[in-house]
């Protein structure tokens, strides 16, 4: 729910200081979960173990700069989902390296400990997933707004079959062991690399063993 509506609150606010009034119009520019969720998308996410929320609708039209904002205000929906990831990484350490809850008990530090888990892995998660250039994700409206108008022209004849690929990738599992899995397997590697960066910030710490410790302990 965190994800989703951060997600989705990123590309309507974006899209409204560039110009575009159509999601602050219709609600969209609020953290308000009940704005962003879809019905069908949760109810999926919560037996599948996958969702998505409503769209934001964007009228690039309404920009200065059409294709440059257009791609920043897609590419703000997936970075958003790995900031929170980042400050996830920053929150675990902190209260790794500070010690507060190690006079808690058993429960709290086991909820504190898969709330955290799954912040981190499920933005991560996102910020790889909605890259992918498949339409209606980020990453192919990303590419639309990089290539010549005429590519593009022909995309958007084609992009009502995306919907298509998209399901089969996700919900055969021949396609996705061979396309998604392989994709978000990457996922530790960004975590670490996450965590070498906040070096730069805190002390060196073994990350792994941080990993280890805070998360296996408390599931």
């Amino acid at each position: 729910m965190i994800a989703f509506t951060v997600h989705e609150f990123a590309h309507a606010f974006s899209a409204y200081k560039f110009g575009d009034r159509t999601a602050y119009d219709a609600g969209r520019v609020t953290l308000n979960p009940r704005a962003h969720l879809d019905v069908l998308g949760t109810i999926l996410l919560l037996v599948a173990g996958f969702g998505w929320a409503k769209p934001v609708p964007v009228n690039r039209g309404k920009f200065k700069s059409p294709r440059l904002m257009g791609i920043v205000v897609s590419a703000v929906g997936p970075l958003s989902n790995l900031l929170i990831a980042v400050l996830g990484i920053i929150a675990v350490y902190i209260v790794n390296e500070t010690g507060y809850l190690s006079t808690a008990s058993h429960g709290v530090q086991q909820a504190v400990g898969h709330f955290s888990y799954y912040l981190i892995t499920i933005n991560i998660l996102l910020f790889l997933f909605n890259l992918i250039p498949v339409p209606p994700l980020d990453g192919y409206r990303i590419i639309q707004d990089l290539v010549p108008l005429q590519i593009r022209y022909r995309m958007d004849q084609l992009a009502h079959w995306g919907i298509f690929l998209f399901l089969l990738i996700v919900f055969i599992p021949a396609l996705r062991s061979n396309t998604l899995d392989p994709l978000f397997s990457y996922w530790f590697d960004i975590f670490l690399f996450v965590c070498r960066r906040c070096e730069l910030v805190f002390d060196p710490v073994n990350w792994p063993l941080l990993w280890t410790d805070f998360f296996a302990s408390s599931m």
